[in-house]
């Protein structure tokens, strides 16, 4: 149990001493000093004035709770809002993980730039002229985003009790640090510490903080896991460098779908919404090439055309070797071996290369018999038709397994102006009109047998 403080005060003046003495040093008077118990300051306390009356939370039947949906900010960037669930939230912390260099501080700019709400944003890695030059390659005009550039948390609230901000940006909370903890900033205890005194701030005014957060090689976010527990919603931005396309993830989300992706383009005014993203993930070529294949895939609610690409060549070395980008690579293996085995393709002594265009990962098992009708074209060397798509998972014994969610598959098909689309013999779809040739199959040798005769 900790030690309790005490001090000794005067009774007739108030003069504080560390220990007890007869007479006192400032009124002269004698036995007036007595020993009091000091109490500590609330630690995480954001306000710099005497803390107002707080209401005591009561216990509440579940009937009785209010059901009214929550209020929802705007962000005035759909991409954003869809990842969010509809905008933000107010009181709601999200925090904002990303590799260096890949768009984090950009992104949140353009958006504090862009929100009509009155947003301060705090840096703590780059100076005003830094944000400055940035913001007016992004959006020259803007008188509703307040800069700031400062560290220190105790610092932050006083100029947050001057301005009261509508939204605040934090870049990065790495970087922030307390009076309250002894320890360098970016340490785990600075990093539960600072964020603690965030959240009592978000909660306290209803006021949305976005944090931005660096990553670990791993690609986890840096600092303690028990940060990514304390706030709302955890974002995730992606992709290549070398690729202009950025995505946005939502890992964890206590007030939408976690399924939902955003996708971004790299310019120099800043990054894009790219609305349509099937037209960017399928390459323009006016020529007819072996080894591509387009998958009908899903993205939370989102239906995407993804362009798959192979290439198999005779292996020069002894080991033939086995490369994928954007796809798993233990998934491309067993997908060769049932061919080998089940379709009486010799793969075994060739180098198979697979990738996704667009510099993006997919998950989906739909694409697996894209990637398929890929391998198989690139390895007999004919090109499939370019209005053919694919969408269906492929089993150990060579079968053709049905997806989810496969109307909405046919549909964005059909809405990209594909003739055919090939599907599992055991799909339920809903007897309607489609003006798409639906193509059935239950083996991988209808699979072959369809495309190559």
């Amino acid at each position: 149990m900790a030690k309790t403080k005490t001090t000794f005060f005067c009774q007739n003046c108030g003069a504080q001493y560390a220990k007890w003495q007869g007479q006192c040093n400032s009124c002269k008077e004698w036995n007036t000093i007595a020993e009091e118990v000091i109490q500590k300051a609330e630690k995480v306390s954001w306000k710099s004035s005497e803390n107002p009356s707080k209401r005591v939370a009561k216990p509440q039947r579940v009937s009785e709770i209010s059901t009214q949906a929550e209020a929802r900010l705007n962000t005035k960037n759909n991409e954003l809002n869809r990842v969010l669930g509809g905008g933000l939230v107010p009181g709601s912390l999200t925090l904002l993980g990303g590799e260096p260099g890949i768009g984090k501080s950009t992104l949140m700019l353009q958006i504090a730039l862009q929100l009509p709400y009155k947003t301060l944003y705090v840096s703590g890695e780059e100076s005003a002229q830094q944000i400055k030059m940035r913001a007016e390659r992004i959006q020259p005009v803007s008188e509703n985003c307040f800069i700031l550039t400062e560290t220190k948390t105790q610092n932050i609230f006083r100029n947050i009790e001057e301005i009261e901000p509508d939204i605040v940006v934090i870049d990065s909370i790495q970087t922030l640090h307390t009076d309250y903890i002894e320890s360098t900033a970016g340490s785990i205890s600075q990093i539960r510490e600072t964020t603690a005194e965030l959240i009592k701030f978000a909660k306290e005014t209803a006021t949305p903080v976005i944090l931005i957060g660096h990553i670990t090689k791993d690609g986890n976010i840096a600092g303690p896991k028990i940060l990514e527990h304390m706030v709302d919603t955890v974002l995730q931005f992606e992709g290549d460098r070398n690729h202009i396309y950025r995505i946005l993830r939502a890992n964890k989300n206590r007030f939408g779908s976690t399924n939902e992706l955003g996708i971004y383009e790299m310019q120099g005014s800043g990054l894009r919404e790219v609305s349509n993203p099937s037209e960017i993930l399928i390459s323009k070529n006016d020529e007819d090439l072996s080894g591509t294949a387009i998958s009908a895939t899903l993205e939370g609610m989102r239906p995407l055309m993804i362009e798959i690409q192979a290439l198999v060549s005779s292996a020069v070395y002894g080991t033939p070797q086995r490369s994928a980008t954007g796809y798993n690579a233990k998934r491309l293996n067993m997908i060769l071996a049932v061919l080998e085995k089940r379709a009486g393709f010799k793969l075994g002594a060739k180098d198979v290369f697979l990738n996704v265009t667009g510099g993006i990962t997919v998950d989906d098992p739909a694409i697996d018999l894209a990637v398929v009708a890929a391998v198989l074209s690139s390895n007999i060397d004919i090109a499939i038709d370019k209005r053919l798509c694919f969408a269906a998972e492929i089993g150990l014994a060579g079968e053709v397994r049905p997806v989810t969610r496969v109307e909405q598959r046919i549909l964005e098909a059909e809405k990209l102006g594909f003739t055919s689309i090939v599907i599992s013999k055991y799909c339920k779809i809903p007897k309607q009109n489609f003006h798409i040739n639906i193509i059935k199959v239950a083996k991988v040798h209808d699979v072959v047998h369809h495309l190559f005769g």
